[in-house]
């Protein structure tokens, strides 16, 4: 007696021998159902297979899920609850939904199926993935953002892990409502981008950034024009005067890669008010610092790091990777001068997603940048229904603050100075 995966697998075989590749491009979806649930019902009656209708419906799904999607993997990707999927071989899949990840019980049928849907994703897109080169970042059709890599590189199989893409940006109110950040938080973070001040976000893989650079992006005025750089557009803005820059690897014969680097030069001769750098990860710092320091106030990007601190000693590190000769001294005073505000966001072990602290860089005391903070989340050592609680406190504004200076300009000022001073418990 053969279980259901097994008939599964023997179907899928012979229907897989029967089809002719090009007449399945010419079928729609419903036509191509309709063939493959007569062929199933067909193929089951000849082999004499005990099979339930309901049954019988998932394996036609399955295959038409093969065929014009991504096979198991079109499942995952249909679940709107679901943010990220990762894949570690044909039998080992996970999901993060709500920030805590657990295992999912979708698998594929074998190591060849992962891969042949694997090639698949990366092609669609112009990217390839091989032998000779065996790892891919790409952008999927719908925004998502997936990183492929196989075997050798891979030892138990092909693995890959995708960022859905959200399909409606979240705002900082709605950040807010979830507990993200306080309401103070979120208005401070809105006088911050409309007030042109040059923001970093850091924080680690899969804490926020690219969506709270999102939320910060919605508060820039439609009148100036945007130009975004990311390996992989993911960036939702909203705004009509947008620009949208992305990377490109190496083609087949090693040459005609385009780096951030590369895009951060030319985004400078492009008229930009703003520049946003989805992520900083190497010597494109050097001109983003140079594009806040020459006019281009307002300009954003993220960056992986633990604290507030380490983010500027990795943008000095990111710096030096682009001139070398550079005193050590003169990249700080660069830095003081071209960023405003850090935002320091983590994903917590209850899952959620949280902004840390804000800090305003306030100067240079000697040869150290001082670094002033105006919220922090401060854990209250207590666990409600599981969940991370506490307040986000502030000591007010520093005595030389180029936020309370930018408001002031931009008339905004009695907004700000009604936040400070009360603490928000979320």
């Amino acid at each position: 007696m053969y279980n259901n995966k097994t008939i599964y697998i023997k179907l899928r075989e012979q229907i897989f021998e029967a089809l002719d590749p090009e007449s399945i491009n010419t079928l729609t979806k419903d036509q191509l159902q309709s063939q493959l649930s007569k062929a199933i019902d067909l193929l089951i009656e000849r082999e004499d297979y005990s099979v339930a209708s309901v049954i019988r419906a998932e394996f036609v799904k399955s295959l038409v899920d093969e065929l014009h999607g991504l096979g198991p993997l079109q499942a995952l990707l249909d679940d709107e609850s679901i943010n990220d999927i990762m894949i570690n071989g044909h039998d080992r899949v996970f999901v993060e939904r709500d920030g805590l990840v657990e295992e999912s019980p979708v698998t594929f049928i074998d190591e060849n199926q992962l891969q042949h849907i694997a090639k698949r994703i990366v092609t669609r897109v112009g990217r390839r993935i091989d032998e000779s080169s065996p790892t891919c970042d790409a952008r999927m059709a719908d925004g998502s953002r997936v990183n492929v890599v196989i075997p050798p590189i891979a030892i138990d199989g092909t693995c890959i892990s995708i960022r859905k893409f959200k399909k409606h940006s979240i705002g900082l109110d709605k950040l807010a409502e979830y507990g993200s950040m306080s309401s103070q938080v979120a208005q401070v973070l809105k006088i911050a981008s409309r007030c042109r001040l040059n923001v970093l976000i850091s924080g680690g893989t899969g804490s926020g950034k690219t969506t709270l650079l999102n939320a910060l992006s919605q508060y820039i005025s439609e009148k100036e024009r945007i130009i975004t750089i990311e390996d992989a557009a993911e960036l939702k803005l909203l705004q009509p005067h947008v620009a949208r820059l992305e990377t490109r690897t190496d083609g087949i014969e090693g040459n005609g890669a385009v780096t951030q680097r590369d895009l951060v030069i030319n985004a400078l001769r492009m008229r930009p008010d703003r520049i946003i750098v989805g992520e900083c990860r190497g010597a494109e710092a050097f001109e983003m610092l140079q594009a806040m320091n020459t006019g281009h106030d307002g300009s954003m990007s993220t960056l992986h790091a633990n604290t507030p601190r380490d983010a500027l000693a990795r943008v000095e590190s990111m710096v030096m990777m682009a001139t070398a000769n550079l005193p050590l001294e003169a990249i700080r005073r660069s830095v003081v001068s071209a960023v405003d505000i850090i935002v320091q966001i983590s994903r917590l072990h209850d899952g959620s997603r949280k902004i840390m602290s804000i800090s305003e860089v306030v100067g240079l005391e000697g040869n150290a940048i001082v670094l002033e903070e105006l919220f922090k989340f401060q854990h209250s050592g207590q666990a409600v229904n599981g969940k991370v609680n506490g307040t986000f406190v502030t000591s007010g504004l520093p005595r030389r603050s180029i936020l309370s200076e930018k408001a002031h300009f931009y008339g905004l000022q009695s907004q700000l100075s009604s936040i400070f001073g009360v603490a928000e418990t979320v």
